[in-house]
């Protein structure tokens, strides 16, 4: 099999940055940093990344590679929105680093706002704030299959189920599905949808058979 070729610097630097957010807010163990390099090269064969010796992506080279069209740095910037977004929760490491690439690239901080809620955890009366921002991660459709398949790996297949956590028979708590508790999440299934569409047919069928062994 022949060997994937090198990829644009570009695409190099805006897959590293991703990846480096994804472990931003140090819920990956070693073992969870491995299986997701792992699994990463599995789908993304052809991104020719290390994955799991990835280092820290380079403020200078960052800008230097996507700063100078502005339709770029903001289209690297709503993916990274996505991919903190992608687990359910969003971290303050990782809200202080969309703000400090937004402010490298020169993009437009307003979007970022409406993440303060995910934060802070406002009740669903408090959630006004984030409408501009489902409108700003609706327009986002990355084209390039490393791009699209990055994201779909990190956007769950489908909404856990909700349970009833119950010991002794009696019932303690009850866990409401996580896309109830994801003001974001219709934005983020969309979002997936829209990039499997950019995938190869062979990526699509790994994908569905990773969906169906999680099912």
């Amino acid at each position: 099999m022949a060997s994937p070729e090198p990829l644009d610097p570009s695409l190099q630097v805006w897959l590293s940055a991703l990846h480096q957010l994804a472990l931003a807010d140090g819920d990956f163990d070693a073992e969870e940093r491995r299986m997701l390099a792992e699994h990463l090269s599995e789908t993304l064969p052809e991104s020719a990344l290390d994955w799991e010796a990835m280092e820290t992506v380079d403020d200078g080279e960052l800008a230097r590679l996507l700063a100078a069209d502005p339709t770029v740095a903001e289209q690297f910037l709503r993916t990274a929105v996505v991919v903190a977004l992608a687990d359910g929760h969003l971290s303050r490491s990782e809200l202080d680093l969309l703000q400090h690439w937004a402010d490298l690239l020169g993009c437009d901080q307003a979007p970022l706002a409406g993440l303060k809620p995910c934060i802070d955890h406002l009740s669903n009366d408090d959630w006004q704030p984030l409408e501009p921002l489902k409108h700003w991660l609706d327009d986002l459709d990355p084209s390039d299959p490393r791009v699209a398949g990055f994201i779909v790996n990190l956007i769950p297949a489908q909404c856990p189920f909700e349970r009833d956590i119950v010991l002794f028979g009696h019932k303690l708590v009850h866990i409401p599905p996580m896309c109830k508790l994801n003001p974001l999440y219709d934005q983020l299934v969309g979002l997936r949808f829209r990039c499997l569409g950019h995938l190869s047919e062979e990526q699509q069928l790994r994908i569905c058979r990773k969906d169906s062994a999680q099912a």
